[in-house]
């Protein structure tokens, strides 16, 4: 199992319960791991609504959520799939934190 950050920005204009539900699945998609080892949450970390630097997708504003969690490699390619194909979320990066 390897440690990993993820840091997600999404659309502001979405309520609260459909930010959460994002959330819900990221986290689901995370811990669920693949070839039987389940991932783990470390933190989610809700950084708020914040003025982007420049407009993505005609976008002024985003709501930025830090998550970090360890999980087996290949279930990576489930939350990226699931991040690539929802069209509230403006953009997003993982990043690799265990190895120093």
């Amino acid at each position: 199992m390897r440690e990993y950050e993820l840091y997600l920005i999404i659309d502001a204009e979405l309520e609260e319960d459909a930010v959460n539900a994002i959330v819900e699945r990221v986290t689901a998609l995370a811990v669920a791991g693949s070839g039987g080892l389940p991932g783990e949450m470390i933190k989610v970390d809700p950084r708020g609504k914040r003025r982007l630097t420049f407009p993505i997708k005609r976008k002024l504003e985003g709501i930025d959520i830090i998550f970090t969690f360890q999980t087996p490699p290949a279930a990576l390619t489930e939350v990226e799939r699931f991040l690539k194909f929802n069209e509230q979320v403006l953009r997003y990066l993982v990043v690799r934190t265990d190895e120093r």
